[in-house]
């Protein structure tokens, strides 16, 4: 098996939903997005997957929230960390190439905690 890995990232206000303490309050963040992928498969050449299209395909899903308000982004819903893996996790999976599989979408919300979002 070959993982692939690729990152992207955003920086974005939110606010959470229903949520008791500071997160309540309006407030930003530097996203850093991973994305892993699984595959057993190489082409004639010996590539899984072509690393720029992946990354290109990631940060095509993240750059609508760049410098956004994530509350505004309706298809979110409550704009928690869980809730942004989950979104780009369901957006990147489309179209793959046969036999490379998304194994999961890490978001680090800060340098020190992240979230990973994977269909188990």
């Amino acid at each position: 098996m070959y993982r692939l890995r690729v990152e992207s990232g955003f920086d974005a206000a939110h606010k959470l939903e229903g949520f008791e303490g500071k997160c309540s309050r309006l407030h930003g963040h530097t996203y850093k997005i991973e994305a892993f992928l699984l595959t057993k498969n190489l082409d004639s050449i010996g590539i899984s997957m072509d690393l720029r299209t992946l990354k290109e395909k990631l940060t095509h899903i993240t750059e609508q929230f760049d410098h956004s308000y994530l509350n505004d982004h309706k298809e979110l819903g409550n704009p928690t960390t869980e809730n942004v893996a989950c979104h780009i996790f369901q957006k990147l999976k489309v179209d793959l190439p046969e036999g490379v599989l998304l194994e999961k979408v890490r978001v680090w919300e800060t340098p020190k905690s992240w979230i990973e979002y994977f269909e188990g």
